[in-house]
């Protein structure tokens, strides 16, 4: 037996059993590493998903709005919308299960299968933060889960497990290969250089321990020789060099999610005070579309204070400044509460409007009720004044629906998310009637058609604003009506009936019976003192009753 016989014989069980050793070693030390990353980075999104839920839960407590469903709502399409936003791959998905394992929150296409209600069941009722392998819609997934209590939810942060242990795989077959490569090679090598290769090979068994002992890829092996010693010298530090690129993007990433989540949460903070939220939400979407206008039919309100420029004048201008704060706050809060969207303050008055940017559909009734709760709630606020001394305010509100333009307009330095029309205009000039006919709201014809059979109404009268040729009718509404109410409305809509018909003596007769329910009632005096007029000098026989108004 020849001596290189002999120490092939001795060396190579030594070169395999010492590559194998070293390959597993790498192996598992690499895979722990990027699971340990994956795993971390997981739990990291988890952690901050979960803060962001409870902050949003923190901001409606602070506020006291927890009992509002439509603030509650707010608050988890902004959860969903954030989970859409950490995502980062097609096969993440973030989603969140109620008591019953029904899907309250997802962020792509999820539905669970009967066969898997019992193992989620378990999860969800243990409420486990750990590492978790659940099989949801058919698919084996890895994840990180939390309960969050305020909405009953068991919120889920997962990946497809092919996907999260892509990259073991990946290191799995480049592990084989090179081990494959590497006991050929030495095979070969003790051969024909078994002392040549002695050194070389140490040389890579001692960078390939300090590596898995220190966990700093950094290291490389020096590649001494230009053959299949230098090949698996180069072989591996392409591996480590491809893992250190790895660890270190999966860092930036994770740098530049939570970079990013801060500034817009900055940015969404700041100007939520100053435009609607749907809007923001519009931007980030879609930015490119900020200042593309469209149509749509919605309720315009216009809310005034009476004499305004006579209470100024009674006041210190810190104590009005006060008092209007206070008012807006109460005036605001109505409105937005009814789903309703402020687009300004013009000086004492308020423009908002209903179904814009989200539609719903109620807007209609919303924006009639919206006016009529503000017209209750300032029966308190007046109730405060009286209290500190400060004069009364007295309120108008006019409301119509129609068709106007909404959308952002001005330029990419300066715009506002606002309406324009001829509805527009015909809601200022409704509000202008409310003084005119002592009325606290007045609704257009259009709006009465839409919400006539949810609240009262009464017909005030046929007019032709400054600025429109064509008559309109006006109505007052009420959210109910007392027994009294009632009967003179009633007898009031018929006296409009004979009123239109030009039988002005019945109708007289109907507004005196109003009068009798109700002496001091200024419409329907309006009324008798015109049809007194037209029953003296009969009006024209193309007469539709419409009144010709020649300023607001």
């Amino acid at each position: 037996m020849s001596i290189r016989l002999k120490i092939v014989l001795i060396v190579l069980p030594l070169i395999i059993t010492t590559l194998l050793l070293t390959g597993a070693s790498s192996f598992f030390s690499a895979t722990n590493a990027i699971t340990g990353i994956a795993t971390e980075f997981l739990g990291f999104k988890a952690a901050e998903f979960q803060k962001y839920a409870e902050s949003q839960w923190r901001l409606l407590v602070e506020n006291n709005m927890t009992e509002r469903p439509s603030m509650v709502a707010a608050t988890q399409a902004a959860i969903e919308s954030y989970a859409n936003s950490i995502v980062r791959s097609r096969t993440e998905v973030i989603f969140a299960l109620d008591g019953e394992l029904e899907v309250a929150m997802r962020t792509g296409e999820l539905s669970v299968q009967e066969a898997e209600r019992d193992a989620l069941r378990r999860i969800v009722e243990s409420r486990t933060g750990d590492l978790i392998t659940p099989r949801v819609a058919g698919v084996e997934r890895v994840a990180k889960g939390f309960y969050f209590e305020p909405f009953d939810w068991y919120i889920v942060v997962s990946e497809q497990r092919d996907t999260f242990y892509s990259r073991v795989n990946q290191i799995t077959q480049r592990t084989g290969i090179i081990l494959i490569a590497a006991i050929v090679l030495g095979v070969i090598m003790v051969l024909v250089f078994a002392g040549y290769l002695t050194n070389p090979l140490t040389r890579v068994v001692q960078a390939m321990e300090t590596i898995i002992s220190t966990n700093d890829m950094s290291g490389r092996v020096v590649v001494e020789y230009n053959d299949e010693t230098g090949k698996l010298a180069h072989t591996f530090n392409i591996m480590v060099g491809a893992l250190e690129r790895a660890y270190k993007q999966i860092k930036r990433k994770a740098f530049e999610a939570v970079v990013a989540q801060k500034n817009e949460h900055k940015i969404r903070t700041m100007f939520q005070k100053f435009v609607p939220a749907d809007v923001i939400e519009q931007f980030f979407a879609n930015p490119e579309k900020m200042l593309v206008g469209e149509n749509r039919v919605i309720s315009i309100l216009f809310s005034d204070i009476r004499s305004f420029t006579s209470i100024s004048e009674q006041m210190m201008p810190d104590d009005l400044v006060s008092s209007l704060n206070r008012y807006f706050t109460v005036m605001v809060d109505i409105i937005v509460e009814r789903g309703g969207t402020i687009d300004k303050y013009i000086g004492d008055a308020i423009m908002a409007f209903f179904g814009a940017p989200a539609r719903h559909k109620d807007d209609a009734l919303n924006s009639v009720l919206a006016g009529i709760e503000m017209n209750e709630a300032l029966e308190e606020f007046n109730a405060q004044q009286r209290e500190i001394g400060k004069p009364e305010f007295r309120i108008g509100v006019g409301i119509n629906y129609g068709v106007v333009t909404v959308g952002n307009i001005g330029t990419d330095k300066k715009m506002d998310y606002t309406i324009i029309g001829d509805m527009v205009n015909l809601a200022s000039r409704m509000e202008g009637l409310t003084k005119k006919y002592k009325q606290p709201l007045l609704i257009s014809e259009s709006l009465h058609q839409k919400v006539h059979e949810q609240v009262p109404c009464r017909l005030i009268d046929s007019v032709a604003v400054k600025g429109r040729a064509k008559g309109v009718r006006i109505y007052s509404a009420k959210k109910s009506l007392s027994q009294e109410e009632n009967r003179a409305w009633t007898l009031h809509n018929t006296a409009m009936e004979h009123y239109y018909k030009r039988d002005f003596v019945q109708a007289i007769r109907y507004f005196q019976d109003v009068r009798k329910i109700f002496p001091d009632d200024y419409a329907s005096q309006l009324l008798i003192d015109r049809c007194r007029k037209y029953k003296a000098a009969p009006p024209p026989a193309d007469w539709n009753g419409v009144e010709i108004m020649t300023e607001k």
